[in-house]
């Protein structure tokens, strides 16, 4: 059963002229599965997550599609039902944790806050949910961090504390916006087995959004690849990554660094590709977007 069906989403930037963000995208999240969205810069992944997330800036119109969550359509919620479901049962992991946290409250509060305001929990019982997790993120002295601010927390544990806070109100479908791009090689494989091991115990379902090949194979079950706000290839990620069949797909992982073969030269993405990719979204803006 999909926790998360998206059917020919399709969104136009009003700031750009009514520029194409996303073409017709349609993809299935399982109960309990890691899909990754991977594609360059502009790609569109970041839009799809803000979209499930109802966190579109004002500039971006949704010009069709659905987003049905447990059967509910995200984009037909109101905003005050949309409130209710985002922060309890769609949760995010963002990308800067530097950022994302109030650098003048301690993280006991900000841990805290949802678990009071959402679950209605006594400020003992939240406190109690709130060490517990830190200790589930494999945090030390947990006493002492949630008596610190952000800024005496390291980058690793600034961002332990997000995904601690994501996974607080055991939601059905967490959101993780590239939540390594920051981090070291040493910390961000840490924080991926984290997240990895934090999902199979709570049995959520995650987006993991990445310009990251390499993370994909990782962390994913499954995979769909962006270009353009079009889908490109979507499937497991094991196949994709063996048998590849779109010539973007197999020219991203001709691209990459192999482990098994230091000596072989980088081959970058051919100018044919490109050309067939831009043909592949100019057939699409001739059809258009279905409209709801």
């Amino acid at each position: 059963m999909s926790v998360l069906s998206i059917r020919d989403l399709s969104a136009v930037s009003d700031r750009d002229g009514g520029a194409p963000i996303l073409r017709g995208v349609s993809l299935d999240l399982a109960a309990g599965e890691v899909l990754g969205l991977v594609g360059e810069s502009g790609a569109g992944k970041s839009t799809i997550a803000k979209a499930v997330l109802g966190m579109l800036p004002r500039a971006v119109r949704i010009t069709g599609g659905s987003a049905l969550f447990t059967g509910r359509d995200l984009l037909r919620l109101s905003p005050n039902d949309l409130r209710q479901i985002t922060g309890s049962e769609i949760t995010l992991i963002p990308q800067d944790p530097m950022t994302a946290l109030n650098p003048g409250r301690r993280i006991e509060s900000q841990l805290t806050h949802g678990l009071r305001l959402k679950r209605g929990m006594s400020a003992t019982a939240a406190r109690e949910r709130g060490l517990a997790l830190l200790e589930e993120v494999r945090i030390r002295e947990p006493e002492r961090v949630m008596r610190s601010f952000p800024h005496e927390l390291s980058g690793g544990m600034r961002q332990r504390v997000l995904i601690a806070a994501a996974f607080a109100m055991d939601p059905k479908l967490v959101v993780a916006d590239e939540p390594t791009t920051a981090l070291d090689v040493t910390v961000q494989k840490q924080i991926l087995r984290l997240i990895r091991a934090m999902q199979a115990k709570h049995g959520t379902s995650v987006i993991f959004v990445t310009h990251d090949l390499g993370v994909v194979a990782q962390i994913c079950d499954r995979v769909t690849l962006l270009y353009g706000g079009m889908v490109v290839e979507a499937g497991a990620t094991a196949e994709i990554m063996a048998r590849p069949q779109h010539p973007y797909m197999q020219a991203l992982l001709a691209a990459g660094p192999r482990y098994d073969r230091p000596d072989r030269a980088l081959a970058p993405v051919p100018e044919s590709v490109f050309e067939g990719l831009r043909a592949e979204l100019a057939a699409f803006d001739r059809r258009g977007p279905r409209h709801v």
